[in-house]
């Protein structure tokens, strides 16, 4: 694995704060390209992703998104859904991969990502015209940093990782 992608890895954060700049275009369709290319079971790629530009439309996603409001200063905030009916055991799985991939790209190109997971689903859902027969999974603003925090702690390894059967510690 090329140095540059595991530093990419290594040093994403969780970006709360955003300059008020838009992303070029051109950009915008590396992240989505990568998100587009990412693997899925039986290549089914279950996915689907929402792209919210409009700036009062960011506004309302992120008041619903137990209002964190400064999701909305961030160029676009991106939806990633499910389709279960491409495949039922792995449409959440599988669009979640392919977001991550798309965070990782927005890092590489220097924008910030940061998960949201915590939003009204019902609102979220009016808003963006997500039926109810998919998986509305979770939301990422993308934009230009305003500030970089520091690394957040991590789990010791022996915690996280197993050598051969679960529970076996692996050796830090």
């Amino acid at each position: 694995m090329p140095k540059d992608t595991l530093e990419t890895i290594m040093k994403r954060r969780s970006i709360r704060t955003y300059k008020p700049e838009p992303i070029p275009d051109e950009e915008l369709d590396l992240i989505l390209e990568a998100g587009r290319q990412s693997p899925s079971g039986g290549n089914r790629q279950p996915w689907h992703f929402v792209v919210v530009k409009d700036a009062e439309l960011r506004k309302e996603v992120a008041a619903a998104c137990n209002n964190q409001h400064w999701m909305a200063n961030a160029a676009v905030i991106l939806a990633a859904i499910g389709l279960p009916e491409k495949s039922p055991r792995w449409s959440v799985v599988d669009p979640t991969i392919a977001f991550q991939t798309m965070i990782l790209a927005a890092h590489s190109l220097g924008y910030g990502t940061c998960w949201i997971g915590a939003y009204d689903e019902a609102k979220v859902r009016q808003l963006l015209g997500i039926p109810q027969d998919v998986h509305l999974i979770c939301l990422t603003p993308v934009g230009v940093p305003d500030a970089y925090p520091e690394a957040r702690p991590r789990n010791p390894r022996t915690e996280v990782f197993s050598l051969d059967r679960y529970g076996k510690p692996y050796p830090d």
